[in-house]
Parts: structure tokens; C-alpha cells; sequence
């Protein structure tokens, strides 16, 4: 497939399949492309249902000409008619370059090429929810319902994905994500589809026009990351760069600078060995910690943290760094143990337990003879 042939040259990435017909979400079309990989995904916590009836979308990366990629927050958003479900837009690798897939709204969850977008959309369909007689059920193992009573709830321990970790590649293809659109899918595909609402329209240009949010300004961590709606979006993007707003969680200063800094030694730490899978996770789990702390304290002091308060998350961060540092630390002087004697770890320990085992005095040599 030539990509370059199908590229767009449009203003809101997010937007795009506005200009694109109907039926050709059926051939998966490609809106736009792009040379260069999109950044990995941000990590994030998800903000708090506001109210029955919103349906969670995931934050993704877009592009255009003029600002290159940029993030548009994950965000809860009323879908724009009952029984349908929101298929989030991705990335695909292929003819040497990305090919961005518009998101779109339909009766069923369709390919997005298989990434890992975390809070229900594990790379296949939807664990997040489902309509139940007209009214959506949310699966409270994976929502954040914060203080919202929900009526229609249920569970499904199946989908364990609040966070998106480990992998946090955003295209589908060599280096990223590999899945292929399955027979299911592909049906799906040619189902009646539904544009975003203009409330998502307004969301994505929100974002295309926050320099912010602009990879090249933020080098992969977002200012705003996930936003309890498209409203409460535009509202923060218009205070960015004040004094409150450069004191605030989430944006470019010493807080957050440290957490996505701390992410990527976590990254590091998994590609190369040195950090096992349970020390990731308590890894993972203890900055996901530190980050909704920042954001409640945030919320509670009309978008700024005090001083006491950054302190009290550096001290936190300070020791998932310390961690960092004593996990990777533990596995290079095991590697360094094994590499002098030639053995792995445990063998090391075996052959110790073996040498002290016949080095023990002999009962009948306890009193040696004269």
C-alpha cells in the first residue's frame, strides 16, 4: 500500500476523518502520514467519571504540519447516541512510513491496531463497559468512579490494565505492536459508524492548539495528560503558563519533569533485565501513586501544589528513586558475581552449599588421633 498517496494535509489530526467519506472507514483508511514514529504513550492516571452516561477514550498522539505530534488527552465524553462504542485511533507502520487510523463510534469496538491504551482498551475490543438495555454498565475494576454513585456496575477482573505499562509503544507494526485486524474486526468495520461528537471536535482542536502539548515542547510528557472532559480541557489549556498553572502537577517543573525522568529509568531498567517483572510493578504502582496524590492535592488547591506539598512528592519521589537505583544495583553485582566465576547466581550459591557440605569435620575426626 502507498501511504504517500493517501496522505492528508489536514489542520486537526483528531478530527480528520471529517473530510474523509463514510464508507472508507471500511477499508481501515489512512487519514495521514508520517515519517517518523510517533513518542511511546505517556504514562497517566485516569481522572474521575463525571458524571453516568460518559464513556472513557484514551489519549493518543496526533499530527499535523504545523505543530508535528501532539497530544490530545485522554478524556471521559458522551457518546452521541445510545449503544455505541468508541474505536480509538492508532498509528500503523507500513510502506516505510505511519499511517494514522481515524477513531470513530459504532456498535461494536473494531481494530485499533492492537496497542495497549490501558483503562479497558487492552489492544482488543473494550473491558471497560457495555450497554445494558439502553444504559451503559461500567466494569468497576477498571473505572475511576471517585465520588459519582454508579448505578449500573459490574466486574470483570479480567481486564488488569489501569495503567499503561510496560510496553507503551503507540503504533502498530515492526518495532511497535504486532496484531493484524481479525476476522471479527474486519466485520466491524463495515458496521454504521458515527463521527466524534463536537464536543470531541472541540477537545481535538483544544489540543492541536496548546503548544504544550506539542512533543516538541514537552518531549513526550504532555502538559495535560487526561482531562474529565473536553470542557474542563479547554478550560486548563487557556490557564497554561501561568504562575498557578507552572506550579501545577502535570505540567513542565520539577515534579513532573522527575516522574516522566523516573519512567523512563523504569523503561530502561525492564529492556535491559536489570529490573525483574514484580519489581517493575511495585515500581510502576508506587509512581501511579505519587502521580494521583499530585493531581487530588492539585484539584484541592485551584490548580496549583504548595510548597509543602512538592516537598512531600519529591520525598516520595526520592525514594522510588532510591529503589531504582537498588533494584538495578542488586542485578549488576549479580551479573558481576556470575560473570567472575563463569556460573549464574544460584549455581554460585550450589556450589557453595556443596564446598561447605565436604569442608565439615568428619564425626569420627572430631578428635583426631595423636
Amino acid at each position: 500500500m502507498n501511504f504517500s498517496k493517501l496522505a492528508r494535509k489536514f489542520l486537526i489530526a483528531g478530527a480528520l476523518f471529517l473530510a474523509v467519506p463514510m464508507a472508507s472507514f471500511a477499508q481501515f483508511a489512512i487519514a495521514i502520514s508520517v515519517h517518523t514514529a510517533p513518542p511511546p504513550l505517556p504514562v497517566y492516571v485516569q481522572p474521575p467519571l463525571p458524571a453516568e452516561g460518559y464513556i472513557w477514550t484514551p489519549g493518543y498522539w496526533a499530527y499535523s504540519d504545523d505543530a508535528g505530534y501532539y497530544w490530545v488527552p485522554g478524556v471521559w465524553v458522551q457518546p452521541p447516541t445510545v449503544g455505541v462504542l468508541w474505536t480509538p485511533p492508532y498509528w500503523g507502520f507500513e510502506g516505510g512510513v505511519y499511517g494514522f487510523h481515524a477513531g470513530y463510534w459504532g456498535p461494536h469496538v473494531g481494530f485499533y491496531g492492537g496497542i495497549n491504551y490501558g483503562f479497558g482498551y487492552t489492544g482488543v475490543g473494550f473491558g471497560g463497559g457495555l450497554w445494558v438495555g439502553g444504559h451503559f454498565s461500567y466494569n468497576s475494576v477498571v473505572n475511576n468512579f471517585g465520588g459519582v454513585h454508579v448505578t449500573n456496575v459490574y466486574v470483570n477482573r479480567t481486564v488488569i490494565n489501569n495503567t499503561v505499562i510496560n510496553n507503551h509503544a503507540s503504533f502498530n507494526g515492526p518495532g511497535g505492536w504486532q496484531a493484524r485486524p481479525t476476522a471479527q474486526e474486519q466485520q466491524y468495520a463495515h458496521e454504521q459508524h458515527f463521527q466524534p461528537t463536537a464536543a470531541q471536535q472541540q477537545h481535538f482542536e483544544t489540543a492541536h492548539n496548546t503548544p504544550a502539548q506539542r512533543f516538541s515542547a514537552n518531549a513526550g510528557h504532555p502538559t495535560v495528560v487526561a482531562a474529565r472532559t473536553p470542557q474542563a480541557f479547554h478550560q486548563q489549556a487557556a490557564h497554561i503558563g501561568t504562575p498557578a498553572q507552572r506550579d501545577g502537577f502535570g505540567n513542565r517543573n520539577e515534579v513532573n519533569t522527575r516522574q516522566g525522568n523516573q519512567q523512563a529509568r523504569i523503561n530502561n531498567g525492564v529492556r535491559s533485565g536489570q529490573l525483574t517483572p514484580g519489581e517493575t510493578r511495585n515500581l510502576e504502582n508506587r509512581d501511579s501513586s505519587i502521580n494521583r496524590q499530585a493531581q487530588a492535592d492539585r484539584a484541592a488547591n485551584g490548580g496549583a501544589l504548595t510548597g509543602q506539598e512538592r516537598q512531600q512528592i519529591n520525598q516520595r519521589q526520592n525514594n522510588v528513586s532510591n529503589s531504582i537505583n537498588r533494584d538495578d544495583h542488586n542485578a549488576n553485582n549479580d551479573r558481576a558475581a556470575a560473570a567472575r566465576q563463569g556460573k549464574a547466581p544460584q549455581q554460585e550459591r550450589q556450589q557453595a552449599q556443596h564446598v561447605e557440605k565436604n569442608n565439615a569435620p568428619h564425626p569420627k575426626e572430631d578428635h583426631p588421633r595423636r
